[in-house]
């Protein structure tokens, strides 16, 4: 991983802090690319940024939802999300980051890449939290508009706690094709994700370059 900063008493003061947690995500991220694990990237508190080159899910079901957590500060705080479900799905070139504030050190931005060269990532009983979506291009194959959340049979049922009232409006399709993706998040969680060429790195400061975009 390339630094923008080397040496210094500040950085080795933030090394020792970070190197551990780093290692360990480092080993649940192999574990992942094997498809060994469960996922989720859910980042307490944290809206996280998620890119895509396209992103192909079988059986969908969309409905809004409240994601709860607490903030950077410890407080209590929900967010209203739409959360998008796939019984499974195929990524090209999928890209992950979320900025943390290091107070008396500056921002750090952890990015996770996979899917980029040539394999997709693959996911089953997929969803997506998400607070802002945009697709240069969204195809829905049967797509069922203002069913129930209760009644919607195409995609996963809510998990739980989520989804509110069975009689919530909820959209449902078949296939659901979105290309140029870029999504703010709150969480992501898969039965399974298998992460082909999965790549993760540490770098100093966010914004265009070092997030996702």
């Amino acid at each position: 991983m390339e630094s923008q900063v080397r040496g210094g008493t500040r950085w080795k003061r933030f090394a020792v802090v970070m190197v551990p947690s780093v290692a360990a995500t480092a080993v649940i991220g192999v574990a992942l690319a094997q498809g060994a694990l469960a996922a989720s990237f859910s980042v307490s508190g944290q809206e996280f940024k998620v890119r895509a080159g396209q992103l192909v899910g079988h059986g969908m079901t969309q409905y809004g939802s409240l994601d709860s957590g607490k903030s950077l500060t410890g407080k209590d705080e929900q967010h209203p999300v739409a959360v998008s479900a796939f019984n499974t799905a195929e990524i090209t070139d999928l890209c992950q980051s979320v900025v943390t504030p290091i107070p008396g050190f500056g921002n750090v931005t952890l990015k996770l890449t996979a899917g980029n060269k040539g394999t997709d990532v693959t996911a089953k009983q997929l969803y997506i939290d998400t607070s802002v979506l945009d697709s240069k291009n969204a195809v829905f194959e049967n797509i069922d508009i203002g069913v129930p959340v209760g009644s919607a049979t195409k995609g996963p049922k809510p998990k739980a706690g989520e989804g509110g009232s069975p009689f919530a409006f909820a959209q449902q399709a078949t296939t659901a094709t979105l290309t140029d993706v870029k999504q703010t998040s709150w969480a992501t969680t898969a039965g399974t994700f298998t992460l082909s060429n999965l790549h993760m790195e540490l770098n100093l400061g966010k914004g265009e370059g070092i997030e996702c975009y």
